[in-house]
């Protein structure tokens, strides 16, 4: 920063702007507004991407920072498609002001995400989300009768790798949100209700989807439907990834899981009916509780 600070004290500045963005699948990106491209810390930030920043509004409080990056889908590295399968959706993001000609004379101005993006008439707008975004998160605990941990979290601690939990096969039919499998004979219809989805190759790689239904269909395929359709091309042969699913009830855990040390709900907590309970004619009324 100091030898920074010295080029632009002296009143004849050599500046750009430089922004890598982080996907979630671990792809790096880097663009700059200067009109060569630019490289340090392992990226290089291509040059003549259409990508801008509106002028950062940044606070010392714990209000959100706000800021907007505009550009046209002409970089070969974001394509529209990318952006329309949520390949960017929360993808990390720092902006450097650097000193073009030597680029060890660098400041971050901005670190953060990329929050909702949108795109018309071949241009997207992203908003660009800080770091104290992550403080609008609900903390604390529910008290209810299901599990709150994710399946495979830190919480629930289940390893999904585990040898029956689930297969790797291969695409057969796509028809909007229903994937049709050849026949999967380790595990009866219902295993992968309320599991995952995960793309392994082809041009949906490394995308999810949530799964509603698993049925076997008449001809012994495999049929999955997922809640949302994948946002890429899927074709015949792509090979997927089904993980086992949890509804988040207490005998599921214990007894398809057989993880229930690990579960993280409350089954023996009252329901409604307890709480709304009132004698009733025929009840035994003793002066005991009341069962509902």
């Amino acid at each position: 920063m100091t030898g920074l600070q010295t080029h632009l004290d002296s009143g004849a500045t050599t500046i750009a702007r430089a922004w890598s963005v982080t996907r979630a699948d671990g792809v790096v990106l880097g663009f700059t507004d200067h009109d060569a491209d630019l490289a340090f810390d392992g990226v290089t930030f291509a040059a003549n991407a259409g990508l801008s920043a509106r002028a950062l509004e940044q606070v010392t409080g714990l209000a959100v920072d706000n800021s907007e990056a505009v550009g046209a889908l002409r970089d070969a590295g974001l394509t529209e498609g990318d952006i329309m399968a949520g390949r960017y959706d929360g993808a990390g993001l720092v902006i450097w002001q650097v000193n073009w000609a030597d680029v060890a004379q660098r400041q971050i101005l901005f670190r953060g995400s990329l929050g909702e993006i949108t795109r018309a008439g071949g241009a997207f707008r992203a908003e660009l989300r800080g770091l104290s975004e992550a403080l609008n998160t609900q903390g604390g605990r529910v008290y209810h009768a299901a599990c709150a941990a994710v399946l495979g979290d830190g919480a629930c601690r289940f390893d999904l790798n585990t040898p029956g939990y689930f297969v790797q096969v291969p695409l057969v039919a796509v028809s909007g949100a229903e994937l049709r499998f050849a026949a999967v004979a380790s595990v009866s219809a219902g295993w992968f209700e309320h599991g995952r989805v995960t793309v392994q190759t082809g041009q949906a790689a490394g995308l999810t989807g949530l799964v509603r239904h698993d049925q076997t269909g008449a001809d012994g395929a495999r049929i999955i439907t997922l809640w949302d359709s994948i946002r890429a091309p899927l074709v015949a042969g792509d090979m997927v990834r089904l993980d086992a699913g949890c509804d988040k009830q207490a005998d599921t855990c214990r007894l398809k899981f057989a993880n229930f040390l690990n579960f993280r709900g409350f089954p023996h907590i009252p329901g409604d009916d307890w709480m709304t309970a009132y004698p009733r004619q025929g009840q035994p009324n003793r002066g005991g509780r009341i069962r509902g």
